[in-house]
């Protein structure tokens, strides 16, 4: 039975996941935190809110 042997496709899932482990997290991480806040250009909006009822 062919899919018992694991030479065929056991090279392939092997590097499918080195690909996945080593090229996807640095490509994912590069997109994170494209706009970091500058705390001199936000305004703090020190707004209460009241609800009308108690």
């Amino acid at each position: 039975m062919p899919q018992l042997n694991p030479s065929p496709w056991f090279f392939y899932l092997l590097l499918t996941w080195l690909i996945l482990l080593f090229l996807t997290p640095n490509k994912i991480l590069g997109h994170i935190n494209l706009n970091e806040p500058n705390p001199k250009s936000t305004k703090t909006n020190n707004f209460t809110w009241t609800w009308p009822w108690p």
